[in-house]
C-alpha cells in the first residue's frame, strides 16, 4: 500500500498533458480568507455567532489566534523522451499576510519553463503583489500591481496597476464566492510588435468549494479584463479540483483556458492547459 502511495505521488508530480502551448496565464488563483466575514451574511450566521459568543468570551485563554500567515504551493511537470523530446516545470504559489483587521497583503507568484525537441518554448514570469482593505466585509476595496515576462508569448516585459472593489456574494464555510471589479493600466513591451500601454476593466469571479469534511475542493477564477476606448481583449478562466491527502499536501487537477486578442505574428491566440500535480498547503 505505502509502495502504491509512492508512485502515485511521483505520478501526479510528474505528469502534465498540455495541448497547443501550456504558459502562464493571468489568472491568479487567491486563497479565500480563512476568517468569515464579520458582517451579518445572513440569520443564521449570526445566530451561530451570538449562540457562541458566551462561550468565547469564557475561553479568551484558550482560543487560539487568527491565522495572520497562510500559502499554498503547486508543482507539476513532465517529461518525455524517444520521438518527441519535452520538459515542462510549472511552479505555482499563492500567499496571504494579515496585517490587521482591515489590511491584507496578498501575493500570487509563478513560473513555467519548458522546452520541446532542445528548443525553448516556455519561460514564463508572473508576480504581483495586492493589498485589501475590509478584508473581512462583504464589500472591500484592493489594489495591485503585477509584472510579467513570457517567452511563449513573445512579451519582453509586461506592467500592470490597478484599483477597484470586491463584493462577497457567498462566504460561508463550505463555499465561497466573490466578484472583483478594478480600472487597470498596463504597459506591454512586445519582442516583436509596437509597444502598448492602454486602461482596461478587469472583472474577475472567484468561487470555492468544499465537500466531505474538506477532503475535497473545487476551485474555480475566471477574468475578462476588454481595453477601454479600443479592440483589445483578455479573458481566461480556470476549474481546479482538489483531493487532500495529508493534512498539507493535495492532489490537484486544473483545467484553464487563455485568450489574447493582440499576440506577435506566428503565435495562437488560444492557450488550453490540462495538469496534474501535488499543492503543499497550510492554512
Amino acid at each position: 500500500m505505502k509502495y502504491l502511495l509512492l508512485c502515485l505521488l511521483t505520478f501526479s508530480f510528474l505528469f502534465s498533458f498540455s495541448y497547443t502551448n501550456a504558459q502562464i496565464v493571468e489568472q491568479p488563483d487567491p486563497l479565500r480568507p480563512s476568517v468569515p466575514d464579520s458582517s451579518k451574511a445572513s440569520k443564521r450566521d449570526s445566530s451561530k455567532t451570538a449562540a457562541n459568543q458566551l462561550k468565547a468570551d469564557t475561553l479568551k485563554n484558550v482560543v487560539p489566534p487568527p491565522t495572520i500567515f497562510r500559502y499554498r504551493f503547486t508543482a507539476d511537470g513532465t517529461a518525455t523522451a524517444g520521438n518527441v523530446s519535452r520538459t515542462l516545470l510549472q511552479l505555482t504559489s499563492a500567499v496571504d499576510y494579515q496585517l490587521s483587521n482591515y489590511f491584507k497583503l496578498s501575493s500570487n507568484p509563478s513560473f513555467v519553463y519548458g522546452k520541446q525537441n532542445g528548443i525553448l518554448a516556455e519561460r514564463e514570469w508572473f508576480g504581483d503583489l495586492r493589498t485589501t482593505y475590509r478584508y473581512e466585509k462583504r464589500l472591500y476595496y484592493l489594489a495591485f500591481g503585477s509584472y510579467e515576462r513570457s517567452n511563449l508569448r513573445q512579451i519582453n516585459h509586461r506592467w500592470t496597476a490597478a484599483a477597484g472593489v470586491g463584493y462577497k456574494l457567498l462566504n460561508h464555510k463550505r463555499a465561497y464566492i466573490s466578484i472583483t471589479d478594478v480600472v487597470m493600466q498596463e504597459y506591454t513591451d512586445f519582442l516583436e510588435l509596437n509597444d502598448i500601454n492602454i486602461f482596461r476593466n478587469s472583472a474577475r469571479l472567484f468561487g470555492e468549494y468544499t465537500f466531505d469534511k474538506d477532503r475535497f475542493t473545487i476551485t474555480h477564477t475566471a477574468f475578462y479584463q476588454p481595453a477601454l476606448g479600443q479592440y483589445n481583449v483578455r479573458w481566461n478562466a480556470s476549474l481546479s479540483v482538489q483531493i487532500k491527502l495529508t493534512q498539507v499536501v493535495s492532489l490537484r487537477s486544473t483545467v484553464a483556458n487563455a485568450y489574447e486578442s493582440l499576440i506577435v505574428p506566428g503565435r495562437q491566440n488560444n492557450d488550453f492547459r490540462f495538469t496534474l500535480g501535488l499543492v503543499y498547503e497550510k492554512k
